[in-house]
């Protein structure tokens, strides 16, 4: 169990790009046999497999990415094919190199318009962008004006109907909501650092451990409870554009979240039970978790289902952080070496990359790569 939490440590502290998670997004529009393809492409992703970065100042510039804008043409004609009711359209143009900021950076934008045989029912997609450099990477795919829930495309994994009249990926956007905790190193460490001293409870500037295993449980639940419906509340606003803070901001404050929860666990010194201090920063928390959904551009009865089901996955990946770490937790709360030497050495490590990420997002420095 030692060595599991041990083993644990040294993965996290190896993954230094936090909240990162590989997605493009992808509008058709649809009138008559006229066909509109719009494609974001993150430039992070471009850079991965394209080297866009010509003079290695680790930052794009304009001219860097439009001198190889055919570059990118190719590989997102490579990587996004579509047909009409089995039919092929025809291009009518290539698209204009354009730029757009995301709420996690900056995204290539192609937009492209097709001429197809017929009055078109249904398009079949093709998916394959980034299959061999990133397996989690994945497409978020939504028909403009149309009612149906957004399609979770995953790179090479067959072709996908979208419909206008069809509603679809209910469960393709509670593993993208999974997939997003786990890609979510921040949002990870700060559970982490909440279950680690789940198990003790609080003794002046210290811990002491908790006699029965049904008050850890009961704090557990609470604490797990508190970040749920927290982060739930402001993940909806977000989504459905009710609120829009800055980006830079929204990742410092979670950075700064997982510093001062990493901090207490060392001393305890946030006034209040535990659970208060998780609400609060819960908030933050859900702000950060509706990037993929708010860059969709839902609103209204088409944002309900994809906000339930990215809800639910975020809870499943929550859920098996618990299942993971509480266990061996809970067995060694009374042992010395977890108390003296576990708890501090892994919080302390946290809060040390905490640290560096709230500087790293606060001046937009990069040390950590």
């Amino acid at each position: 169990m030692i060595r599991c939490l041990l083993w644990l440590t040294l993965l996290f502290a190896g993954g230094a790009q936090a909240h990162q998670a590989s997605e493009a997004y992808v509008i058709y529009r649809i009138e008559g046999a006229q066909v509109q393809q719009r494609l974001d492409v993150a430039l992070r992703d471009l850079d991965r497999d394209l080297a866009l970065d010509a003079d290695g100042d680790g930052a794009l510039s304009w001219g860097e990415v439009r001198g190889r804008w055919p570059d990118i043409e190719r590989l997102a004609a490579e990587g996004l094919r579509f047909t009409a009711d089995g039919m092929a359209c025809t291009p009518l143009d290539r698209p204009t190199p354009q730029l757009e900021a995301h709420s996690d950076g900056t995204y290539a934008v192609l937009i492209s318009h097709w001429r197809c045989p017929s009055p078109v029912q249904a398009l079949m997609l093709d998916y394959r962008l980034f299959a061999r450099s990133d397996a989690a990477h994945r497409g978020l795919v939504r028909l403009e004006g149309s009612a149906g829930e957004p399609l979770v495309l995953v790179p090479g994994a067959g072709q996908r109907r979208l419909h206008a009249e069809e509603g679809r990926g209910l469960g393709g956007f509670i593993v993208e909501g999974m997939g997003h905790i786990a890609g979510g190193l921040d949002h990870v460490l700060f559970l982490v650092t909440l279950l680690l001293v789940a198990v003790f409870r609080r003794d002046g500037a210290g811990w002491q451990p908790r006699e029965r295993p049904r008050s850890v449980l009961a704090e557990t639940l609470k604490l797990v409870t508190a970040f749920t419906l927290a982060h739930s509340v402001t993940l909806g606003l977000a989504a459905g554009g009710f609120i829009d803070p800055p980006a830079a901001a929204v990742e410092s404050l979670i950075a700064l979240t997982v510093l001062l929860a990493a901090l207490d666990n060392l001393r305890p010194f946030v006034p209040g039970p535990r659970w208060a201090m998780v609400a609060v920063f819960g908030l933050v928390h859900g702000v950060g978790f509706a990037g993929p959904l708010k860059d969709l551009g839902l609103r209204g009865g088409a944002l309900v289902l994809p906000l339930l089901g990215f809800n639910v996955g975020v809870e499943l990946g929550q859920l098996a952080v618990v299942a993971l770490l509480l266990p061996p937790a809970l067995l060694m709360r009374g042992q010395p070496l977890y108390r003296r030497a576990i708890v501090p050495v892994l919080s302390a490590g946290v809060a040390a990359l905490a640290g560096v990420w709230c500087l790293e997002r606060a001046f937009g420095w990069q040390w950590l790569g």
